[in-house]
């Protein structure tokens, strides 16, 4: 199974960054990972939320393919620990999907056309978190499921 992180915009900070190809590096050790960032929407500032959400959904919906399965990372979604996260991934890879989609969306959700195309909405925490930050987190997660699921000493309970 190929997995896909999609997000919208670059990760600013320095800090970020470096985690992230810290996470892209452990995660492609287990699976073919990759993250396809799409370009923040010009002059968003002129544009009203609807119309920001509307654009975005349009270019995330150009990198779904009808037999992706499409998770939105989404604080209205299911909320798991990560060994029921490790599960869920472990399902995932038994059903035979061939891509595994996640997307991380701006501040203010996703458009109704990504929503309605989406297979499920998984929130990360009941907390709120810049969409730059919850990029690291939820690498940090995806990293940790698959360490739980090879039985490898980075999970502690």
């Amino acid at each position: 199974m190929n997995i896909t992180l999609i997000q919208i915009g670059k990760t600013d900070a320095s800090f970020l960054r470096e985690g992230v190809e810290l996470y892209l590096k452990r995660i492609n050790h287990y699976t073919k990972f990759d993250i396809v960032t799409l370009p923040d929407i010009k002059n968003a500032r002129k544009l009203s939320r609807a119309q920001q959400k509307s654009e975005e959904g349009r270019l995330i919906l150009t990198q779904v393919t009808d037999s992706d399965f499409l998770t939105l990372l989404d604080e209205s979604g299911q909320e798991t620990g990560s060994v029921e996260f490790a599960a869920w991934m472990q399902k995932r890879m038994n059903s035979g999907i061939r891509r595994l989609c996640f997307v991380i969306g701006d501040p203010y959700g996703f458009s109704p056309e990504v929503y309605a195309r989406a297979n499920q909405l998984l929130s990360l925490s009941r907390m709120t978190f810049s969409h730059q930050l919850i990029r690291l987190i939820f690498l940090e997660q995806l990293y940790r499921s698959f360490t739980i699921l090879h039985n490898e000493p980075y999970h502690h309970q």
